[in-house]
């Protein structure tokens, strides 16, 4: 079950101005699930994106990647799941293509004007017949309020779907935000099998919206893992639809801009941790935080030595207080002259450890309670500096290890 993350209310989810979505079973690798997903845009849009630093990536991830700098407006997003389309070579590319111009046919658009997103088994060939059979059934099915229905549809070992909203004030206008994410596994983006789309429809230069999505992903999506991972298929993805009644936005360093990026990421972190609640196994929402290193850097590096510690999400699952793990994962996440000697740690409001040794007044009956709890926090002060950093996690149960054993079966 995941932590403390329910399905979203349909109700709750508000339509952007501007994007319809329709959703069908084209039987992609299972019959009669939503497998297949489009997000149709009126003309006008902004579309920006990051993608995964995973070499070996994707053919669709390919093929967004030149779609995006053609210089073409995007006015439409096809997801398939089921199938990742990776490691599949010249064969995935032209089925990627193949994708990509079938529904540009169905839209009167260019190929170009198309992103393909795929998400599932790896190194095995996507069966496109299918997915273009199933188009003329995902088109038909669009309709501005359907992002639960979207949400369901780009899911693969997700056990609930990934949407949230929100409204906010911008440049004189009340402008509105909505996305969905998928992922549960092979989760730590580095961006840029994690996919994310959030829409509103401020209005926004296009010029800015490659650094936007950069920003908004460094902020969310690129703090959270879930077993370190990185997927082949890791895409975040940007749209403005350019029809609230906002100044436009020019620039992000200016009052607008900042306030438009800090209500898009509310959205996105609620997305990006999402995906840890719902992490294969999990049973306990981690965040750790970092404070007092030099530079931000730094606290990452420790951080995610304590999040990606097999030994540390082990000992969280067991609600086991061995807290030694978490200082040996700061000691070897690669700051050269850390001084163990200026070292605190807490979990919660409970202070394990002081100077670098455990604290007098500890008592391991204080961190079994908080490790008992389904969401806890876990701060470090390196004792070096004024910045800080925070990246969350999950557990480490025997379900993962189950789910992943049998993921092809």
């Amino acid at each position: 079950m995941p932590v403390n993350l329910s399905a979203p209310d349909p109700a709750q989810l508000q339509p952007v101005a501007g994007v319809r979505i329709g959703v069908a079973e084209a039987g992609v690798r299972k019959a009669n699930r939503k497998d297949l997903t489009v997000l149709l845009l009126d003309d006008g849009a902004s579309v920006g994106g990051v993608f995964t630093r995973n070499r070996f990536c994707a053919a669709p991830v390919q093929v967004c990647r030149e779609h995006l700098d053609s210089g073409q407006a995007i006015r439409a997003i096809v997801v398939n799941t089921g199938n990742a389309n990776a490691g599949t070579g010249e064969e995935g590319l032209r089925h990627a293509r193949q994708t990509c111009e079938a529904l540009a046919g169905l839209l009167q658009l260019q190929p170009e004007q198309v992103l393909p997103f795929s998400t599932g088994v790896i190194m095995e060939p996507l069966p496109v017949e299918r997915i273009v059979a199933g188009l003329p059934a995902a088109i038909a099915d669009a309709d501005a309020s359907h992002w639960a229905r979207a949400a369901e549809g780009i899911m693969t070992t997700d056990t609930v779907p990934k949407a949230f909203s929100a409204r906010a004030r911008v440049g004189g206008a009340d402008i509105t935000i909505t996305g969905i994410s998928k992922g549960a596994g092979m989760i730590r983006p580095n961006m840029a099998t994690m996919l994310g789309f959030l829409a509103t429809d401020a209005r926004i230069d296009q010029s800015l919206m490659k650094q936007l999505a950069l920003e908004l992903a460094e902020g969310s999506f690129n703090r959270v893992t879930i077993d370190g991972d990185t997927s082949t298929n890791d895409s975040f993805i940007v749209i403005a639809t350019n029809q609230a009644g906002n100044a436009p936005i020019t620039s992000l360093d200016g009052a607008d801009g900042q306030a438009l990026k800090a209500a898009l990421l509310g959205v996105a972190r609620q997305l990006a941790q999402a995906i840890v609640r719902d992490g294969e196994g999990a049973t306990k929402f981690i965040t750790v935080q970092i404070d007092g290193g030099r530079t931000a850097a730094e606290c990452r590096q420790a951080a995610y030595a304590i999040a990606h510690s097999p030994l540390v999400k082990t000992a969280f699952f067991a609600s086991d207080p061995n807290l030694g793990r978490i200082l040996a994962a700061v000691g070897y996440a690669g700051i050269e002259d850390l001084d163990q000697t200026r070292i605190d740690l807490f979990l919660d409001d409970v202070h394990v450890v002081e100077g670098g040794g455990r604290r007098p007044s500890y008592r391991e009956d204080d961190g079994q309670r908080v490790m008992k709890q389904a969401e806890i926090t876990v701060r470090v002060k390196l004792g070096r500096g004024e910045a800080s950093d925070t990246v969350w996690t999950c557990d480490l149960s025997h379900e993962y290890v189950s789910i992943n054993a049998d993921y092809r079966s």
